[in-house]
């Protein structure tokens, strides 16, 4: 399969966003024909495309131009999202993303633990398309990709540890959901010439904005319905996944933890102690304080005014949830 050719000339944002869902659905409704029908399901669970916004958000030059390559980056990088969210399905053995049934729900385990390994595949090709290549080789794209694996492997060693502290927590969201998004930060500030001199701190931008919305979404889980949240709500303490609400919410009542340990509370209990024990608020002063510190960053950027608005738009997003800010 060959890709479809993007437009060999900078454009403003929308147009290039619109080149990015464009060219993804293209990837998603034209891949070999053993695995089309896997890969047009996932076509229809297209999201806010955060991740890719943020990169040509990073990319957009002074003139309010993207480059071509800046495009190519951003598909690449909701391919390797979209492959994540495969594999997160598989191993939680959700039922729902995105209002939709998941992909090993609808076609099996295997088909779907393959198609998020062509994925995977998928997105390093398309990133090696890029024009650019002196500067796709100081892009580090695997190391990205294995912090995001290593992440969710410490997360999985970690399954139903009802003693992880709130630090170790921390360094878990850091590799399996921020990494990704220091990966878009990085890539659009590389391929932006007024940015490149401070990459580091678009990075560092990436990194809060991704433990933003990692802390923000482990809120969701104790505060949303599922037709709100569009996927099933209080999962993760049936999977036995540790987040920061629950942590916190063991550290204030020592009981809670005690009746966890020997499995005598149903999920409806631990969601009202949790919000008992204000883990929701705590969570959200922990996020504040990464969100205070990304502000101080995009004001410490050497970009114009419409560029840091996008970005802190952004960083509002990540914040305050994905459906309340405009970005687009």
């Amino acid at each position: 399969m060959i890709n479809k050719p993007i437009e060999l000339k900078p454009q403003d944002f929308t147009n290039s966003l619109n080149k990015v869902r464009e060219e993804l659905d293209f990837l998603l409704k034209s891949s070999p024909e053993i695995i089309r029908a896997q890969t047009e399901h996932l076509s229809k669970t297209s999201g806010k495309f955060i991740r890719a916004v943020s990169l040509l958000a990073c990319a957009e030059d002074g003139e309010g131009l993207i480059s071509p390559d800046a495009v190519r980056l951003a598909v690449s990088i909701e391919l390797l999202h979209l492959a994540t969210l495969v594999h997160d399905d598989v191993i939680d053995d959700s039922s729902v993303r995105r209002g939709i049934p998941t992909l090993h729900r609808e076609f099996g385990k295997k088909p779907a633990v393959i198609c998020g390994d062509y994925l995977f595949c998928l997105a390093l090709k398309t990133a090696y398309g890029v024009s650019r290549k002196e500067e796709y080789f100081g892009y580090d794209i695997p190391d990205y990709m294995s912090r995001i694996c290593l992440g969710e492997l410490m997360q999985d060693v970690n399954n139903r540890n009802f003693n992880l502290t709130e630090r170790k927590y921390l360094r878990i969201i850091s590799g399996k959901t921020a990494a990704l998004f220091e990966a878009g930060f990085h890539a659009g500030a590389m391929l932006c010439d007024e940015a490149k001199e401070q990459v580091k701190l678009y990075s560092r931008l990436g990194h809060f904005v991704g433990m933003i919305f990692q802390l923000t979404d482990d809120c969701i889980d104790y505060e949303s319905s599922e037709e709100e949240a569009k996927k099933p709500v209080t999962l993760d303490f049936e999977q036995g996944v540790i987040t920061l609400p629950l942590i916190y919410a063991f550290r204030k009542n020592p009981g809670l933890k005690q009746r966890a340990l020997e499995g005598n509370i149903s999920k409806e209990e631990i969601k009202v102690a949790v919000n008992d024990a204000g883990g929701v608020e705590y969570t959200r002063f922990v996020s504040k304080k990464y969100y205070d510190k990304a502000r101080q960053i995009i004001n410490r950027l050497n970009a114009h005014n419409d560029k840091k608005a996008r970005l802190t738009a952004i960083l509002d997003k990540a914040y305050y949830g994905l459906g309340g800010v405009n970005i687009g």
